[in-house]
């Protein structure tokens, strides 16, 4: 569809404010209330814990020492209280073993910033705590803690063979070097030990994985989450643009025709001139205050706007404008109104607004008819004028046109513009009703 009557306003088709706009458009975005909390204990009610999501939100420079002394604490218990039950069969502890024990969770401080040192650190300290035959105990705590830290960090493949370090040391140590390690007279382990050591291994690469595409989803939703209300922010941002282009661009039309009446008769017929006057100084009340309610809903969104949406039942207000401009309106209404959503008499209202400016602007006729039909299950428009197109501006395709065919399509209905045979313009709009929507016998009236 093309529209032959170029739109020489050029209508807000998107936000061109200053940082000061586009706080206000961003104020109409929806979100959740300042200080409410989800689920998750998040502003937002969606965001997993920070365990879930590694370092996300911790203030640079900083290192987990809490976390990091409390393991310490407990693979230090844990391994005196595990060596009381291995004395026959392990080195009992000593210092290097402590050493070991505090180099295998003191790397843990940098698991954040430089992971895969982390988890080869304690991997190897585990590993030669082995190798020395001191006791089984929570060191595996430590190389499970690194797993962890690599794995949701992105290293998958370190976190991985930094425990297959661990796995294969202790099958070696126990199958092959056990005859010239520590503890004298050891003998090889069973193998059916090594399915439990596997078993293990395999337990902390599962949870480690399972902690990360768990925070991979987490972070697709957010990024959808933030998209939805990219989106739903340009679609309010696109349908106030909608708003102030339809109401400028008729009043600014009225009041351009009526201006170029009131200089032209200002000398010959003051009168006449005066009603000019007049005619403007109502036309831009009228369109001050619309634009006025519409920003009014940016400065205070959420709130009731201070007048009804404009709609079908105005239409006469819209034919006496048009008047005002020198252009007679006939209005034919097939069917009976009955309940019409806000959303389709709003957008029914601003299509035949728009078709009537540009008859206004762009049009040779003085005439045009608008015909409104109310069926059961839609609303249909037709607006004509006999033409010529004037100046140049037929075929253009402007904000105006692209403003009612949004309209249609976001009400799911459809629109068509072209030329007529007869030269003629037409403007064609069917838009959707619910179930159960206004419908009845045909009539006719004319609004001279």
């Amino acid at each position: 569809m093309e529209e032959r009557r170029a739109e020489a306003d050029g209508g807000p088709a998107g936000d061109q404010g200053g940082p000061s706009r586009r706080r206000a458009w961003a104020r109409v975005g929806p979100g959740r209330p300042a200080g409410s909390r989800g689920p998750w204990g998040s502003r937002n009610g969606k965001e997993p814990p920070r365990w879930l999501t590694g370092d996300r939100g911790r203030p640079a420079g900083r290192l987990p020492w809490a976390s990091t002394i409390l393991l310490g604490v407990v693979v230090l218990a844990g391994s005196a209280f595990a060596a009381r039950g291995q004395l026959d069969e392990k080195v009992p502890l000593d210092l290097f073993a402590r050493l070991l024990l505090i180099a295998a969770v003191a790397v843990l401080l940098f698991r954040h910033r430089h992971p895969v040192v982390a988890v080869f650190g304690a991997s190897a300290a585990a590993t030669v705590y082995l190798g020395a035959g001191y006791p089984y105990g929570p060191v595996f705590l430590a190389v499970a803690v690194g797993c962890f830290s690599a794995v949701v960090a992105g290293h998958r493949r370190a976190a991985w063979s930094a425990v297959a370090l661990v796995w294969v040391g202790h099958l070696v140590v126990a199958h092959w070097l056990y005859r010239w390690l520590p503890p004298d007279g050891d003998a090889a382990r069973p193998w059916g030990q090594e399915l439990g050591v596997a078993a293990w291994v395999v337990a902390i690469i599962v949870a480690a994985e399972f902690v990360r595409v768990r925070r991979e989803q987490w972070a697709a939703q957010r990024v959808e989450r933030e998209r939805a209300e990219k989106r739903r922010a340009d679609e309010e941002r696109l349908r106030m643009a909608r708003e102030l282009h339809d109401v400028l661009a008729h009043s600014i039309s009225v009041i351009n025709v009526q201006a170029g009446v009131g200089l032209a008769l200002l000398d010959t017929d003051p009168e006449q001139a005066r009603t000019a006057l007049t005619t403007i100084k109502a036309a831009s009340r009228e369109a001050l205050g619309e634009v006025r309610q519409v920003l009014d809903t940016l400065r205070t969104p959420g709130d009731a706007p201070r007048a009804p949406a404009p709609g079908l039942d105005r239409l006469p207000e819209l034919v006496e404008q048009a008047a005002s401009a020198g252009l007679t309106v006939t209005v034919v209404t097939d069917g009976v109104r009955g309940a019409v959503p806000p959303g389709a008499d709003l957008a029914a209202f601003r299509i035949v607004q728009e078709a009537l400016t540009n008859v206004v602007r762009h049009s040779g006729s003085r005439t045009a008819e608008v015909r409104v039909g109310y069926g059961p299950d839609r609303i249909t428009l037709r607006i004509d004028d006999e033409g010529p197109a004037t100046g140049t501006d037929a075929g253009g395709s402007g904000n105006g046109l692209a403003g009612m065919r949004e309209r249609a399509v976001a009400l799911g209905g459809t629109i068509e513009a072209g030329t007529r045979p007869d030269g003629g313009f037409r403007v064609r709009a069917a838009l959707p009703l619910p179930a159960g929507g206004p419908g009845g016998a045909a009539h006719e009236e004319e609004t001279p």
